[in-house]
């Protein structure tokens, strides 16, 4: 049974990977998320060709690597997405936990628990609407676990994860990119173990972007 350091840390290397190389190609002076907001800003199409290119590498990536949760390669057609928006790429601001009971076990589809720390809440809007989710931090990569009005019904019932390096956060601030939501990979192979989302994570609104469920 594969545990959460394999899906977390080949899952963030896969991601760095497709990351790193449109850094090269796209933001190779200047600061990234500076750019990319001005980008959005300028031109959203520009941010859609990226996004849409960060999506096809990964396409490939899970096609014809041997960390790949896909076990039917010849077969594999690609990934379910919504359709890229740029609105929900939102900039949250932080406030740290600030109770004792700063550890959580979170439980895994396999019946285990894993120890994640309460780093603090991701305070943001969609649509007008204030939100708030949990942010929890295991072996320096923040964790953003959480399920919405698609979970069961566009997307996978057990939810969707964003993740960011601790070095994301900007003072008192992380941008979380929805459209960048990806599926665990127990979703495509029942030999992987993937944390459950914690239940105040479990948001009213639709998030309709980022992976879909596998269809």
């Amino acid at each position: 049974m594969f545990k959460n350091k394999v899906i977390r840390w080949s899952t963030l290397a896969m991601l760095v990977a497709i990351l790193a190389y449109f850094f090269i190609e796209n933001f190779s002076s200047g600061n990234a998320e500076a750019d990319k907001d001005d980008l959005i800003a300028a031109n959203p199409q520009q941010y859609i060709d990226k996004i849409t290119q960060e999506r096809v590498s990964k396409d490939d990536q899970f096609r014809t690597t041997k960390d790949s949760p896909i076990q039917d390669k010849d077969n594999f057609h690609g990934l379910h997405y919504f359709d890229i928006d740029p609105s929900f790429r939102v900039k949250a601001f932080i406030t740290p936990y600030e109770k004792k009971d700063i550890e959580l076990k979170v439980p895994y589809t396999d019946g285990s628990t894993t120890t994640y720390e309460k780093m603090g809440y991701a305070n943001f809007s969609l649509n007008g609407v204030a939100q708030k989710l949990l942010l929890l931090k295991n072996e320096a990569v923040i964790s953003v676990l959480f399920k919405d009005a698609t979970s069961g019904k566009e997307t996978y019932g057990g939810g969707r994860y964003l993740d960011y390096p601790v070095s994301k956060i900007k003072g008192d601030s992380l941008v979380l990119d929805f459209n960048t939501a990806y599926n665990p990979y127990c979703v495509y192979a029942p030999t992987y173990a993937c944390p459950v989302p914690p239940k105040e994570n479990t948001l009213s609104v639709a998030i309709r972007a980022g992976e879909q469920g596998n269809h």
